[in-house]
């Protein structure tokens, strides 16, 4: 990809506590993006829940493809491979965007997976961070679903970031994961263009102003509750599937309008 090609590409990165509509959000994201004609994208699943390959109906194993974590444990445990000599990142890079990437007409999407070997990311996260480094495909979007924990913004999966969305909960602790977020990201020096607050669907729009002043951020709306999100999350169906005029959908449409993203 020339230096032109990638810096078209927009990078999009969303966290958040467990149970604020996070990994729904990036869902319905995707689904506003197909809609408006802004593909091909690219879907990171960073959380150890990996939700997101349902939400937006992938099933990794199904379709024959494999998680980063997956594919290290595979390459340097069963294969008995060495991490001494060539760095371990370089010898898994094509290995993850020849059996950990799954591609689709509007979209195509890869997972870390859970904890590999005693519970550190890094491995994982640094061949991530050469996977995404050497895009060989010109993603008008990179879309990444990112949990709660900083470790990864630690780790920098990546260093150039158009926008962070962080989505909160009532509770002080998600304001303040939000603040502790913002000031990883410029310690680490993430080079980020917006750092955006999003209420989660059970987030009170009475908070909307206490969100504001408590973070110091721009808040651009809350996602709302939506029935049948809880229906499709249930049944295990793809959010992708949601009529045009649910409540979710309509109000992720307007919070991306609002951050910008509009048609052509």
């Amino acid at each position: 990809m020339t230096e032109e090609m990638r810096d078209n590409v927009k990078t999009l990165v969303t966290m958040g506590r467990g149970g604020t509509g996070k990994t729904s959000f990036v869902a319905l994201m995707t689904k506003y993006f197909i809609e408006i004609g802004s593909t091909p994208m690219l879907l990171v699943d960073v959380d150890p829940d990996q939700n997101l390959g349902e939400m937006v109906g992938i099933d990794l194993e199904e379709v024959g493809k494999k998680s980063i974590s997956d594919l290290l444990v595979k390459t340097f445990l069963k294969e008995g491979g060495t991490t001494v000599g060539v760095p371990p990142t370089e010898r898994i890079e094509s290995k993850i965007w020849e059996k950990g990437l799954y591609e689709g007409d509007y979209f195509d999407f890869m997972a870390v997976g859970t904890k590999w070997i005693e519970g550190c990311y890094c491995l994982p996260d640094s061949a991530l961070k050469g996977a995404l480094g050497s895009l060989t495909r010109n993603y008008r979007y990179v879309l990444i679903d990112s949990p709660a924990g900083l470790e990864h913004l630690n780790r920098k999966i990546s260093t150039r970031v158009d926008d962070i969305f962080d989505v909160i909960d009532p509770s002080k602790k998600s304001f303040d994961h939000v603040k502790r977020a913002y000031r990883v990201a410029r310690e680490v020096k993430i080079d980020f263009k917006n750092f955006y607050v999003i209420g989660g669907f059970r987030f009170p729009e009475r908070l909307e102003n206490q969100a504001r002043k408590a973070t110091q951020l721009e808040y651009l709306g809350k996602i709302a509750y939506d029935e049948k999100v809880e229906e499709y999350i249930l049944s295990g169906k793809s959010l992708l599937g949601l009529s045009s005029d649910s409540p979710a959908y309509i109000s992720v449409k307007k919070i991306m309008e609002k951050a910008g993203y509009t048609k052509g």
